[in-house]
């Protein structure tokens, strides 16, 4: 039975990592390309370590294998963030389909900063834009 549960982790690890290399392949910009590693790619590599951590069952694997999946998850979503944020920054080209760019109306390509959209009034507080 547990030899089952193992194959299963490790076998649905695998078809999300599939699932994830062929978004690399099959999407058309960046930014949905790296939303299709990051998710898919960090649940494979869960499930194969959580399948690893299972097999073999000692101390010491399960601890790595735990750690390789904090590692991960801790990391793999910070990555993709600012890797796309690069590209964005760079001039990546956007999919013609995309419907929204949320970024456009704060970005200034000239000096490369990005406003969030609040003003810092006399006070030192912060108030939204285009309110008096």
């Amino acid at each position: 039975m547990i030899e089952l549960l193992e194959a299963s982790l490790l076998l649905t690890g695998t078809a999300f990592m599939l699932v994830a290399a062929l978004g690399v392949i099959r999407l058309p910009d960046l930014l949905t390309r790296m939303h299709a590693t990051t998710k898919a790619a960090t649940l494979g590599i869960t499930l194969i370590m959580l399948g690893v951590a299972l097999h073999f069952g000692q101390a010491t694997v399960v601890a790595r294998a735990l750690g390789v999946v904090i590692f991960v998850m801790l990391t793999a979503p910070v990555a993709a963030h600012v890797i796309g944020r690069a590209g964005y920054f760079v001039g990546t080209r956007l999919w013609s389909g995309t419907l929204k760019d949320e970024l456009r109306p704060h970005y200034d390509p000239l000096t490369h900063r990005l406003h969030s959209g609040l003003e810092e009034d006399e006070e030192g507080g912060r108030r939204p834009r285009g309110d008096g």
